[in-house]
């Protein structure tokens, strides 16, 4: 990796936030047309964009939107999406489809991988909102669902109403999960009530926090749409979540006790996900300068941290600080990642983006240079 890094340094000339080289591929050499390679990212973090990473056929295997990806200890990436005739997608890193289950998960939305001992399962929400045959969407309660990385099912964890936790009338719309270092399980509710609660390992009730009328507003939650566990500190991993419609994440303990707030102006981030010292998450949309914010329009792009500090934004424009303050940013003219919506990342340091609203297209691959 490092040689073909310095190689492509060497030979490519890097303009603004993005380079075009040309390449050759077969079918362009029999065209006579050269496809370009386009470049995407800032500094140490640049990535040749590949479109067509996904080699599925969209008849036999059709999308709707892909929502997330992990990668397994066997090296397969995981994805999930939200057609009910392949809910999830198993592939290798060619992008060869390996397998295919799932039909029981409209609004297949979070995937989250579980080590546990020798064997991994999946954590999937299904977040209540789907698209119906005729186009339209429709909103109905959903649910997390533990399986076997083969889809049989362990347990499901069910609307909080059965327990008492949420009133009559309350949606229970659950956009992801995170696993603790005891096993615990945080469900982050970020289409319905925006808290965040947490299950034992075998999914019983322990607390919750977040929600919209907390006395310490630090504790409020504005679409808690990912959630994560930081490693990063080992002896002191903590919970991260998305405040998405406050361009933030917020840190708590395992508990719940609030601890720091990081905010990212004009990146509606979804869920943190860490690798090493660095932190990563899709932008589903941002604000365009000078225009009205549209939940339909294609305006995102891919966040890259060190700590806490932006340093690149693959399909964004540079960051920018004053001083210690980030500055906005903003999607590049030419939409190369319409919205990113969940970042995996393999052990060469490739991106695997996940787009909602893509026009029914597979994931991108961003390979490191």
């Amino acid at each position: 990796m490092n040689t073909r890094r310095n190689f492509i340094k060497n030979t490519v000339k890097v303009i603004g936030a993005s380079a075009i080289i040309p390449t050759f591929s077969f079918n362009a050499i029999r065209s006579k047309k050269a496809k370009k390679e386009v470049i995407l990212g800032h500094g140490n973090y640049q990535y040749k964009l590949n479109r067509d990473w996904a080699k599925i056929s969209t008849v036999r295997n059709p999308i709707l939107n892909c929502h997330e990806m992990v990668m397994d200890r066997k090296g397969r990436l995981i994805m999930i999406g939200d057609h009910t005739d392949n809910n999830i997608m198993i592939f290798d890193k060619s992008g060869k489809l390996l397998d295919y289950w799932g039909t029981a998960y409209p609004g297949g939305h979070g995937l989250t991988l579980s080590k546990e001992g020798e064997e991994d399962f999946l954590f999937l929400t299904d977040s209540g909102w789907f698209i119906d045959k005729t186009g339209k969407w429709i909103k109905h309660n959903g649910r997390v669902t533990k399986t076997t990385t083969d889809g049989r099912v362990i347990f499901d964890i069910g609307h909080p109403q059965t327990i008492g936790l949420y009133k009559e009338g309350e949606s229970f719309c659950p956009t992801e999960v995170a696993v603790g270092p005891n096993g615990d399980i945080y469900v982050a509710d970020g289409y319905g009530q925006d808290y965040i609660i947490q299950y034992s390992a075998k999914g019983e009730y322990i607390r919750h926090w977040g929600g919209h009328e907390n006395s310490n507003k630090n504790y409020n939650l504005n679409n808690a749409h990912g959630v994560a566990i930081d490693y990063r500190d080992k002896s002191n991993p903590v919970v991260v979540c998305t405040s998405r419609n406050d361009n933030a994440f917020k840190f708590f303990t395992l508990d719940g006790k609030y601890i720091r707030t990081l905010i990212l102006p004009n990146m509606y981030v979804c869920r943190p996900v860490f690798d090493d010292n660095n932190l990563y998450s899709g932008v589903c949309w941002s604000q365009p300068k000078g225009e009205k914010f549209d939940w339909k329009a294609h305006t995102g792009f891919v966040t890259v941290l060190e700590g806490d500090k932006v340093v690149s934004n693959p399909g964004g424009t540079p960051p920018i600080y004053k001083g210690k303050e980030l500055q906005k940013s903003y999607q590049l003219e030419d939409k190369p990642i319409y919205h990113g919506h969940d970042i995996c990342i393999d052990e060469d340091k490739n991106l695997y983006v996940c787009q909602w609203n893509a026009n029914k297209t597979g994931p991108l691959k961003l390979e490191r240079v």
